[in-house]
């Protein structure tokens, strides 16, 4: 059939899970939102969803966390041969997965398949091989959206399994467009795989400002233990190696200023060892520290014991710096969102950020790797001076606006129908 790029598609978005606040579901849920806005109806095929039931397909394994996708994961990261059982499984599993993605595929006539970072980091092997096997074997129009690259991760180098992650992470075939989210994921990948992608990083709809505070928010400092005289330095972030959480406790430590750090998210599926260091850390400096992750939540409710749940939404008004010390970031959700917000932000120069992000002109508080008494004395500086940190955050956000909005989004998706769906006649091989 011929088909036009200005005609109203259905588009199926496929992950291990669409789900909670992680970087791939929020930024999933803002391309479902301007394609939807374009027109275009939008579908989901995961192992965990919290979209409209009536648009998803949910197999449980495809989640990553699920039982036997775990096992195979901790056999394929943990030696260095392969046990022919374990070949077996990831073939059995790969084989049902694809069979799911065919019924989805027909099931809701998607005419595109958007696959976010499940054919780039290697948490379901046996999703990214039927993924792989899918699409040769149909030659479907498909957007691979790549978040983390497996070899971005010290804990992926050491495996049995670098056939499949040559095959599937990711895979190179013609009906495939390959998207990053910074330019050193692009040079990565054609260097290593002769790839070519398109960067789109990610985005916040700065064209549309938060709302005040209401009502239900007003209390959100001395809910998360904020005492009074206390400033609130917000860590908004999992409690993972790779974000440099001792960072923000030595910054409270050594600026001797009556601060609170409060650490928005728990350890989630790495373990709790880094949890306990930060922990240990904190009390071993004297620096006060909240890990709060019991009460912010994706949405608003109340805990089994009666306390409010927040929003992150609700949190970043109230912060009074948002500490991002990270070591490592695939792009840097949490930057867009304290300038979203208009808060001074404390930043770890981590690669991409050095590369993609500062060169655009944003004012915030550095260090480069550890913290300096000049990142002491900045911090000082800002948090005295209303009227300067008034003046980084309103210049953040507008320079956010130019580079970093839904309209610059909407123009490079536009793009990528048109270069899926041009004058190309494709076969109905389903």
């Amino acid at each position: 059939m011929t088909t036009s790029p200005h005609r109203n598609r259905r588009i199926g978005f496929i992950s291990t899970r669409f789900r909670g606040t992680d970087g791939v579901s929020l930024e999933t849920a803002k391309w479902a939102h301007v394609l939807e806005r374009l027109g275009h109806t939008c579908f989901y095929f995961a192992g965990a969803s919290d979209r409209a039931p009536e648009r998803a397909c949910i197999v449980p394994e495809a989640l990553f966390t699920h039982p036997d996708i775990h096992a195979i994961y901790v056999t394929a990261f943990s030696q260095r041969t392969r046990p022919r059982e374990s070949t077996a499984r990831i073939h059995q599993f790969k084989d049902y997965l694809k069979e799911q993605i065919y019924a989805f595929v027909r099931a809701f006539e998607i005419e595109l398949v958007i696959v976010e970072n499940a054919l780039t980091i290697p948490m379901n092997i046996p999703l990214g091989l039927a993924l792989a096997e899918f699409i040769a074997e149909t030659g479907f129009p498909t957007i691979a959206h790549h978040h983390d690259f497996f070899w971005e991760r010290k804990r992926f180098l050491v495996n049995c399994v670098w056939d499949y992650l040559n095959m599937a992470f990711p895979p190179h075939l013609p009906s495939i467009h390959h998207v990053v989210i910074n330019s050193s994921g692009a040079n990565q990948l054609s260097l290593r795989t002769g790839i070519s992608s398109l960067l789109i990083p990610n985005v916040m709809d700065f064209d549309q400002p938060p709302s005040p505070p209401d009502e239900y928010a007003r209390d959100v400092r001395a809910a998360l233990g904020v005492e009074s005289g206390e400033l609130l330095f917000l860590q908004p972030t999992r409690v993972v190696q790779r974000k440099g959480i001792e960072h923000a406790i030595e910054l409270i430590h050594r600026a001797g200023i009556n601060a609170r750090l409060v650490i928005s998210h728990a350890s989630g599926d790495e373990g709790d060892a880094y949890e306990r260091r930060v922990r240990e850390f904190a009390a071993l400096l004297g620096a006060p520290t909240n890990f709060v992750a019991d009460i912010i939540q994706e949405q608003r409710g109340a805990t089994a014991d009666g306390r409010k749940i927040y929003t992150l939404a609700d949190v970043y008004p109230h912060a009074d710096l948002v500490t991002y010390p990270s070591d490592i970031e695939g792009f840097g959700n949490a930057f867009l969102e304290a300038v979203y917000f208009r808060r001074p932000i404390v930043v770890n120069s981590y690669s991409i950020y050095d590369i993609d992000i500062k060169p655009k002109g944003f004012r915030v508080i550095e260090f480069d790797g550890y913290v300096t008494d000049e990142t002491i004395r900045l911090t000082r500086q800002v948090l005295a001076d209303r009227q300067l940190a008034d003046e980084m955050t309103e210049h953040n956000y507008q320079v956010a606006k130019h580079h970093y909005s839904y309209a610059m989004l909407e123009r490079r998706l536009e793009m990528l129908l048109a270069d899926c769906f041009g004058e190309q006649h494709m076969r109905n091989s389903l």
